[in-house]
This record gives structure tokens, sequence and C-alpha cells, in this order.
């Protein structure tokens, strides 16, 4: 076990570096779903949401749990990015070759994305405050919003992973990226609640664990315990059910590549 936990941490070692080298993606990686979703796209439809529909203080109040599940989302989704070039350039074939179990390599992967994924969330949250969204259910919430993402964001990683071992070029696997990923948020209660869309766009969206992430982020942001309790009770047992199917879909992609 110890030589298992030092393979892991090496393995994660790794990505840190890679991302420390590159500060521009570093300060992208962190500033632009804040930037993009938040701020411009906040206040862009603070006047034309309406405050009734929305049930929330302001459009930028609603948006906010929108914006957290669309980073673990968007971050999930590109989690495979890097394996995918390790397979492409050799490095993949040549890591499997020394001796270490194959699970680190997956394992260290979840926690670098996991990882920077939380704090992109404490940024978002962060600059929500500036604004004035204050989490009614105080630190202990924000605790909450990022388990909620952790689990959300480890049945997406595992998706990723999956899709990066089954395809044949990085060209692929940002084209289904872009098709995943778009109506995933589209469909959604990320930008307006269920009750406001086309009924059929609402009964598909009932089906999308994103929406059901957003439902039970958005009461630990806006109303409080009394309202949240439930819903997080009911989006762990969820979440635990999407990452058991998608880390075993993973599983296979991955020992079929590995042969």
């Amino acid at each position: 076990m110890p030589e298992y936990l030092q393979e892991i941490t090496a393995l994660t070692m790794r990505w840190v570096r890679r991302l420390s080298r590159e500060k521009f993606s570093m300060l992208f990686t962190l500033v632009q779903p804040m930037l993009f979703w938040l701020i411009f796209f906040g206040n862009l439809f603070q006047r034309a949401a309406d405050a009734q529909v929305v049930q929330a203080p302001s459009y930028i109040s609603f948006l906010a749990a929108g914006v957290v599940v669309m980073t673990v989302l968007n971050n999930g989704l590109a989690g495979g990015v890097d394996l995918l070039f390790d397979k492409e350039n050799g490095f993949l074939e040549r890591l499997m070759a020394t001796p270490i179990r194959r699970t680190s390599i997956v394992l260290s992967r979840f926690l670098f994305v996991m990882t920077i994924t939380s704090l992109q969330v404490l940024v978002i949250l962060g600059v929500a405050f500036l604004f004035g969204v204050r989490p009614a259910t105080g630190l202990a919430g924000v605790a909450v919003i990022l388990f909620i993402g952790l689990l959300f964001g480890v049945g997406l990683t595992a998706i990723s992973m999956a899709l990066a071992f089954s395809v044949k070029s990085h060209g692929d696997f940002f084209s289904v990226l872009g098709f995943l990923s778009l109506p995933m948020i589209f469909l959604s209660s990320a930008l307006v609640p269920l009750a406001a869309m086309p009924t059929w766009m609402s009964v598909l969206a009932r089906f999308n664990p994103m929406t059901w992430a957003i439902d039970a982020v958005r009461p630990l942001i806006l109303s409080g315990w009394a309202d949240a309790l439930p819903r997080v009770g009911l989006v762990v047992m969820i979440m635990v059910a999407f990452d058991a199917l998608c880390l075993y879909g993973s599983a296979r992609a991955f020992r079929r590549a590995m042969g």
C-alpha cells in the first residue's frame, strides 16, 4: 500500500508540474468559467431574467449553482485529454511497461482533475460573494457543494478517460466532447429553472444527472438547510449510481485498450 500511494502521488505531481509550466493555461483554467459565465452571462441577463421565474434575489445568485456544476462538467469531460495525448505520443505505452499498478495512472488523473475542479469552484463562489451572493448554508454548505461536485466529477472523468482509451485521435475525442457538453448544459436547470422550459426540454432535463446536481447545489446557496438536505440525500444516491455505471464502463475500456 505505501508503494501504491507513492505511485499515485508521483503520477499526480507529474500532472501538477505539467500545468505549472504552462502559466497562461493555469491562469485561464481557474478564471475562464468564472469570467465568461458568472460575470458576463450573469450580468448580461440580469435585467432580462424574471425574479419570480428564477425564484432568486438576482439572476447571478440563480446562475451561481449552474456555473459551479458546469465547471465540474467541463473539467470532468476534459479530464482524459492528457491521457489521450500520452497515448498518441507513446508515453502511455512506455509508462505501462514500468513496474507500477495500472490503476495508479487512472487514480492520479482523478485526483488531479478533482483538485483543480475544487479550486475553480472556490474561485467561482468567491467571485459570486463579491456580487452579493452569500451561501445561505455558510462554510458547511460550501463543503457540501464541493462534495456534490466531486461525486458528479468522478463519473464525468471516468467517461472522459473511457473515451480517451477508445478513440483513435484527439480530433474524434473533441468532436464527441462538444457533442456531449452543450446538450447537457442546455438540457439542465443551469440557465433557467425547469418550470420555464418547454415541456419536451423539461422532460429530457429530468434525466440529466447535471440537473440533479444543480438542484441540490442551488438551495445550499439560496435557501438554507431545510430545503437543501432532502435534495442532497437524494442526489448523493443518484450520483453514486451514476459513478458506478461510468466507472464500470471506464474500467472495461481501459482493459480493452491496455490488453
